[in-house]
């Protein structure tokens, strides 16, 4: 499919800020002290860009969600494949715990580590598809 050109730079533009978050965890992963809910977070917002990039791509106005589960089901039938849908729920508490405090489970090593290869295996999933002109 081919993406519209008024859209390519906005998708450009969605996977440039998927890497940012992407970056951010990998400057996480070598400090000192890592925050490892902040990890968390920039796994699912790295995510959440990548797959309203998707969207744009195949001209659906993403709305200003952060639900992962409800981005993916604005997609057509079949487009993502290559990773478990279950991890976008496993994701998508980030969004608010990694941003504020409240009564969850501090994000622990492991966990991180899992929404981190989570992330990177949607990454993966959507650069495939997405067309070459898009990625950053």
């Amino acid at each position: 499919m081919t993406v519209r050109p008024k859209d390519e730079d906005l998708v450009r533009a969605w996977v440039l800020k998927a890497e940012h978050d992407l970056l951010n965890i990998e400057n996480n992963l070598a400090a000192q002290k890592i925050p490892w809910d902040t990890v968390g977070f920039h796994a699912q917002q790295c995510v959440e860009k990548y797959l309203k990039a998707l969207l744009i791509s195949r001209q659906i106005d993403p709305p200003r969600i952060h639900d992962l589960t409800e981005l993916y089901a604005l997609l057509p039938d079949g487009l993502l494949e290559g990773f478990n849908v279950h991890s976008l729920e496993e994701l998508n508490p980030y969004s608010i715990e990694g941003r504020y405090p409240g009564v969850w489970e501090p994000v622990e090593q492991a966990e991180a580590f899992r929404a981190v290869e989570a992330a990177r295996m949607i990454r993966q999933a959507i650069r495939r598809i997405l067309p070459s002109a898009c990625i950053a």
